[in-house]
């Protein structure tokens, strides 16, 4: 069955330094768009993160410092992927836990604002998890009945993604052939913020973590406004701390 869409859909694959969304950074990016007519582009490029890669993330990815010495910082080439990113929905591998969340803080870092808003996000493996249960080298395959040689490198990942989605929409008829058909299968989040320091519970933003977890994040920032100063300078990350102050803002409005 082939998937039928209404505008592009970019996989995406990220290779970091580690998994800290706030404080780690891409070393490899690799981004297949597919495009409505069936017809795809590949990008991908080796980042410097501007700071040392660990030994143990090497040896997953076998990316180096000495490899990304001379290439570009994300900001350098950050304009250009967000242009190819343009008018698409999203996809991956674990993506919307980890590639799409530190992808939109390299932005923020980079000074330019990526936003969701009106994005489909289609994570591959939530869908495999709901139905098999497995690892994306595994997913590969038990879907494409192929063996992931070069699984950890960003172009190769990111290919076998795209790969087990088609193979997936074979196997479930129920998945249907559009991205609405798939999420209403799959569930879709509702995220706040892309860290999930915030959630929505029936509808109303609350606190997912620490001494307010649970409560609203409209109350907690009437009854204790200094708790905004403490997260704001914390260990938080960007897009964190943007939700927050737009909450604060929706606050203070409500209170005008």
């Amino acid at each position: 069955m082939k998937l039928q869409l209404q505008r592009p859909i970019a996989f995406v694959d990220l290779e970091t330094t580690g998994i800290n969304i706030s404080s780690d950074r891409i070393v490899e990016i690799a981004i297949i768009k597919i495009l409505p007519d069936g017809s795809s582009t590949l990008k991908r490029k080796l980042i410097n993160p501007q700071m040392p890669i660990p030994a143990e993330s090497s040896q997953i990815h076998g990316i180096t410092d000495e490899m990304v010495s001379n290439e570009p910082t994300f900001k350098q080439i950050a304009n250009e992927f967000k242009q190819f990113l343009d008018n698409c929905d999203l996809g991956g591998y674990n993506s919307n836990r980890f590639d799409i969340p530190l992808l939109v803080e390299e932005f923020l870092r980079a000074g330019l604002e990526f936003s969701l808003d009106g994005r489909k996000l289609i994570d591959v493996q939530k869908i495999f998890h709901q139905m098999e249960q497995r690892t994306l080298s595994a997913a590969y395959k038990f879907y494409c009945s192929k063996n992931l040689d070069d699984a950890h490198s960003a172009q190769a990942d990111v290919q076998a993604t795209w790969e087990v989605l088609q193979a997936q929409l074979e196997k479930y008829e129920n998945l249907g052939e559009t991205l609405d058909s798939v999420l209403k299968v799959c569930g879709e989040d509702d995220m706040v913020d892309l860290a999930r320091r915030f959630i929505k519970v029936n509808g109303i933003e609350v606190f997912n973590f620490g001494k307010h977890k649970g409560k609203p994040v409209a109350l907690v920032l009437k009854q204790e406004p200094q708790y905004y100063d403490w997260m704001m300078k914390g260990d938080f990350a960007l897009n964190t701390k943007q939700k927050l102050t737009e909450m604060l803002n929706r606050t203070l409005l409500k209170k005008a």
